[in-house]
Parts: C-alpha cells; structure tokens; sequence
C-alpha cells in the first residue's frame, strides 16, 4: 500500500490555530463505518449516539511541559530541546535543535542555570540522550522553565497551558496531547456516565513517534517507535463486562485504540498490565476490541489516517475529509472532532 494513497488537500486556513473558548463547542463529523454515510453534527450531539452499556475508553496521560530553551555553556549558542523519553538517573531521551551543536559532552544551561543538561550519547536517527542537574524537584522545574510542545502547524502562542490537557489528565509524560480528548467537558463526562455508559481510563504516553512522517513509498515498511502504556485491572474489566454484555467500546483517539489493541488477546479479551508498544494501524487490520471512535482530523499520509482507515476504509475516509474541507471544518488538534461507528449500532 502507498503512503500516497493517504493524501488529500487541505487549505493552510482550514489548520485550527487557537482551542475554543467551549471545548465541547467544535463540530462533530459522524461517519458510518460501513456505509460510508456521513453526519454533520456538534460535539455535544455525541450523546445520542452512545448506548447504556457502552464503554468510553479514554486516555489519562498529562502532557509535560516539554520543550525547553537554554544556551550551550562556553559560547552561549541558543538550544531548544524537546523531551521525548525519561530513562534512569535524570536521563532523558531528547530531540535538540540545532544537533550539530549539540555533540557528546556539551552542557546546556537552562534557566541561568537552574537546570543543567549533559549530552552523554546520540541515540538513534540523532535523538540526544542528555543527563540532568538542579536541585528541587524536577517536575517543578520543569513546570517553570518548560513550554507546551505544541505541533509545529500551531503557530499562536498558547495563553493557557491547560487547554493543551484534557480536563480528565492525570498521570504525566506525553510529549503531546491525546487531542480527541480535548472536546470532552467534565459536565459531558458526568452526563454520559448518567446515561449508563462506564468510562474506563487507560494510560498511553504519547511520544512524537506517533505523528513521524512515513518516509517510506510501502507503508508496510514503516516502523512506529514505541510507547509506553497502562492497563489497570479495574479499567480492563470495565471494557471486557462492557463486551461480555453486548455494549460497544467506543475508543476516544488513536493513542485509546492503540492501547486496547495492544494489552488485548486475539479473542479480544482486554489484559490488564504495563508495556511498551509498537503497533501500526492500517488497512487490512482486524480490530480486537475497538467498536467505534471518537478522533480528530490528520494530517494527510500520516499513520493516524491510515489507522482511521483502517476502521473505515480508505475510499470513505478521504471523502469525508473532502467533505470536511468543503464545509470547512477546523483540522488537527484544536481543531474538530469525527466519529466512526456503526449508525445501525445507535439506533440511528
């Protein structure tokens, strides 16, 4: 299969800048993952396609102010590092702009030196594993040096860093935010969990191998780097009486999805359990656990449209991007939110 049979065209304007001042206020594309038929709608009208005895699975991961900017000690160049994945011992596995300064044994000072890094090794395609200094609490320094490592299509300054959190955020070390979450409300929360439908919480740190361009023609050939996750016995019971009752597991974005199917056995049984994933969603996939989903838009030939592909078939998925663009619906994520489901399965 070719990367370019994931491409469609999107206006720069339709790349939504800013998050509403309501999260639960952006639109809602509902596609019907068998027939191809398409719904326009508003988030909030997601209730009415939820079922008493569904599950909601949505992932619990905070985003850690991330990006950080400092000077290399001895010549005052200006660094900016992105933290990608915390090793042992103040280790940290880092993306850092410009490399070429950045060689084995550079310091950088961050924050007049409240924050040292030590370049100890490169690691694979260039990633820096760099050793921290201070003294206090990390996460706290972290808290007030470190930005929110907003993708590089947003280019507004965000006023408040909360808004790049889901309201349900927990348990911290994403690098990037699970973005379907971010429509949710606490009041929309508590509604659905009033209608019946048990929302089970799972952990997946979202590292920036998710949205890694496939550089490669033959997407079979593509490699995702890994990402760690959670299953907790509690949330993995929820999902299978969900199941075992004939409810529908409704997955709140790609990082969800990727997390049951992975901690799941062939014959859908969700584990509970820690691990480090890998898994490459796209055509041809037979989906475990995973019913419906509820996502953002993608980027053109990324590994997210191939696994919305997946769900919905490649022909039906681009044309209610098409669609989307036509009717001009914001994209990526601030941007609105799509639904695929089985509109029989709603009653609708």
């Amino acid at each position: 299969m070719n990367v370019k049979d994931f491409y469609f065209d999107l206006p720069q304007e339709l790349i939504a800048q800013d998050p509403l001042e309501d999260r639960s206020a952006s639109r809602l594309l509902v596609l019907d993952k068998n027939t191809g038929e398409l719904e326009h709608k508003h988030f909030k009208d997601v209730l009415s396609y939820l079922n008493r005895g569904d599950c909601l699975v949505i992932n619990d991961t905070k985003v850690i102010p991330a990006r950080l900017f400092g000077v290399k000690e001895g010549t005052e160049a200006k660094i900016e590092i992105l933290l990608l994945k915390r090793r042992e011992n103040d280790i940290w596995e880092t993306l850092v702009k410009p490399g070429k300064k950045a060689k084995v044994g550079t310091v950088i000072s961050f924050g007049d030196g409240l924050l040292k890094g030590t370049v100890i090794d490169i690691a694979e395609e260039g990633n820096r594993l760099i050793q921290f200094s201070y003294e206090g609490i990390f996460e706290e320094i972290l808290d007030r040096l470190g930005q929110m490592p907003l993708p590089p299509y947003i280019t507004h300054q965000l006023q408040d860093k909360n808004r790049y959190q889901t309201v349900y955020a927990k348990h911290e070390g994403s690098a990037a935010a699970p973005t379907a979450g971010l429509h949710f409300t606490k009041e929309l929360l508590e509604e659905i969990e009033g209608m019946g439908v048990s929302i089970a919480r799972v952990t997946l740190h979202v590292g920036l191998g998710t949205f890694r361009p496939v550089k490669v023609e033959e997407i079979e050939n593509h490699h995702m780097h890994s990402e760690f996750y959670v299953v907790e016995e509690e949330e993995a019971k929820k999902v299978n009486d969900a199941k075992k009752q004939g409810g529908r597991i409704i997955c709140v974005g790609t990082t969800s999805c990727r997390t049951v199917e992975s901690a799941s056995t062939e014959d859908g049984i969700l584990k509970a359990g820690t691990g480090w994933t890998e898994i490459f969603i796209y055509p041809g996939y037979r989906f475990k656990v995973l019913d419906s989903l509820i996502t953002n838009f993608h980027l053109p030939e990324s590994t997210l449209v191939m696994l919305v592909s997946a769900l919905a078939g490649r022909d039906a998925v681009l044309r209610a991007y098409n669609e989307a663009v036509q009717e001009k619906y914001r994209f990526f994520s601030f941007g609105d939110a799509m639904l695929i489901t089985d509109l029989k399965e709603t009653g609708k």
